[in-house]
C-alpha cells in the first residue's frame, strides 16, 4: 500500500496521460473485435468528434488543476474532512473510504444534479445525444460541463479530506471505469451483472444511455454501483432493447458535428416525455 501512495504522489503527468489514451485505445481495439453493436457510420469520424471534447475536458482540467491542488492542500494541512474524523484507520481502509466519498460526490452527486438542474442539463446533453455510445463517448463533455464536474471534484476534495495522491488514485480509475462501462462491448449476462454488485458495468451504464425516460435518469454511477442501489436510482433494461441518444436530439444535425455540440445548450429542442 505504501508504494501505491508513493507513485501516485508524485505520478508524472505523461503517466496519467498514458492511462487515458491506453484505455482507449485498448477498450477501442476489444470493441471493434467484438462490438455489442454494429454502428453503421463513420467510426473514425465519430470518434474524431467524442476525441475534441476529451481535449477540451483535458485543458478545462489542466487550466483549474491548480485550486485543486490548493483544496487538497488546505483540507490536509487543517485536517478537514471525513478521512480525518477516523485517523486510526488502516490506510488501506482510508484509501477505500475516500474513494467512495470522491466517488459520491464528484460523480454520482455531480451527474444526479446535471440532471436536475436545466442550464446544467443542457450541458450534459452534448454527452447524452451521442447515438452510437463507445469507448469514446466516455469524454464526451461540453466544455461547460468540465467545468461544473470540476467544481464538484473540488467539493468532493474538501468534505473527503483527501491528499492529492489519493485524488489521483482516484482519478485514474475514473477514467479506465468510465471508458470500460461505455466500451462497445457484451460481457456474458452473467458475468456483467455480478460486476454491477461492485462496480458499473457496461450493461448498468448502457440502461442510462437509451434514450428515454425512466431510463435515462437512472445509474448516475461512474466507478461504484452502490450508490445508485442506496437511493433507488437503479435501473436494469434488456442489452437488445437499447436505443442510444436522448428524445429530445435524435436528428443527426442536432449531434453530428463539433459546431452542433457546442452550441447544444443554447438549443432548447423539444420536450421530454416522461
Amino acid at each position: 500500500m505504501a508504494s501505491l501512495v508513493a507513485y501516485f504522489a508524485t505520478i508524472p503527468s505523461s503517466h496519467r496521460a498514458a492511462i487515458l489514451a491506453g484505455g482507449i485505445a485498448a477498450f477501442w481495439l476489444l470493441e471493434s473485435a467484438v462490438p455489442l453493436v454494429r454502428f453503421h457510420g463513420d467510426k473514425w469520424r465519430h470518434a474524431g468528434r467524442n476525441l475534441f471534447f476529451t481535449a477540451t475536458t483535458i485543458l478545462v482540467n489542466f487550466a483549474l488543476a491548480f485550486l485543486l491542488v490548493a483544496a487538497s492542500d488546505w483540507a490536509v494541512a487543517h485536517e478537514v474532512g471525513a478521512l480525518f474524523l477516523w485517523p486510526s484507520l488502516p490506510l488501506w481502509s482510508q484509501a477505500l473510504l475516500g474513494l467512495l466519498l470522491l466517488d459520491l460526490i464528484g460523480a454520482w452527486l455531480a451527474h444526479w444534479v446535471e440532471h436536475r438542474v436545466p442550464p446544467l442539463w443542457r450541458l450534459h446533453l452534448v454527452h447524452h445525444s451521442d447515438t452510437a455510445v463507445d469507448t469514446t463517448t466516455a469524454n464526451r463533455h461540453h466544455p461547460g460541463e468540465s467545468v461544473v464536474r470540476f467544481v464538484f471534484t473540488t467539493l468532493a476534495v474538501l468534505v473527503t479530506g483527501a491528499p492529492m495522491w489519493l485524488v489521483f488514485l482516484y482519478q485514474s480509475v475514473s477514467v479506465v471505469l468510465s471508458q470500460f462501462n461505455h466500451a462497445n462491448i457484451a460481457l456474458p449476462v452473467g458475468v456483467d451483472r455480478a460486476i454491477s454488485w461492485l462496480l458499473v458495468s457496461p450493461d448498468m451504464h448502457k440502461v442510462h444511455h437509451h434514450y428515454v425516460l425512466p431510463y435515462t435518469d437512472s445509474n448516475y454511477g461512474n466507478v461504484f454501483s452502490v450508490w445508485d442501489r442506496l437511493f433507488g436510482t437503479f435501473s436494469t433494461l434488456d442489452r437488445t432493447k437499447l436505443v442510444y441518444g436522448v428524445d429530445t436530439h435524435m436528428a443527426p444535425a442536432e449531434h453530428e458535428s463539433v459546431s452542433a455540440l457546442l452550441t447544444m445548450p443554447l438549443r432548447p429542442g423539444v420536450k421530454r416525455v416522461p
